[in-house]
């Protein structure tokens, strides 16, 4: 991607990632109630068993399509396969602090506020084959309005004791 690209990039890409919020806040009190009816753990084995179904059903609709070009040499990280634990931690953990004191929306800001600080470090530090980037004053501006966001939703919000 040119730096041209990443400075522009199309509406439809703000447009995804916006309906992706959309679907995590509803997968989140989902699991929250699937949680609420048995424990996290059940939580987190239903939507990775509802999940391996559904990719199954789509690699079967897709393989029939196309064969995909396959490239000698071309191995994923081993560390890349351990995407499924921080998963099923996520959802075990998104889980239980749904069902706190915390709510949908005090769980989803602090999820949120995490995702932040940890991107940040991982830009900074790169981490996961990631360039080194520095955090510039606007990362850290972004970052503080992110977690005052959070503050104001836990501390101010409805949900607020």
């Amino acid at each position: 991607m040119t730096i041209e690209a990443a400075r522009s990039p199309h509406p439809i890409y703000f447009a995804g990632a916006f309906a992706t919020g959309g679907l995590l806040t509803f997968m989140v009190h989902l699991n929250g109630e699937l949680a609420r009816y048995g424990n996290p753990l059940f939580s987190s084995w239903s939507a990775h068993g509802t999940g391996i179904i559904a990719a199954v059903i789509l690699l079967l609709l897709v393989h029939r399509r196309r064969r995909p070009k396959t490239e000698k040499g071309l191995h994923a990280p081993l560390w890349a396969y351990f995407g499924g634990i921080s998963g099923a931690a996520t959802v075990m953990l998104t889980s239980t602090a749904v069902n706190s004191p915390l709510g949908l929306s005090g769980t989803l800001a602090l999820g949120l506020a995490g995702q932040v600080v940890f991107s940040v470090a991982a830009d900074s530090w790169g981490l996961f084959g990631l360039p080194m980037r520095r955090p510039d004053r606007r990362d850290i501006a972004a970052l503080g309005l992110v977690v005052a966001g959070a503050a104001l939703i836990i501390l101010f919000g409805r949900g607020a004791a």
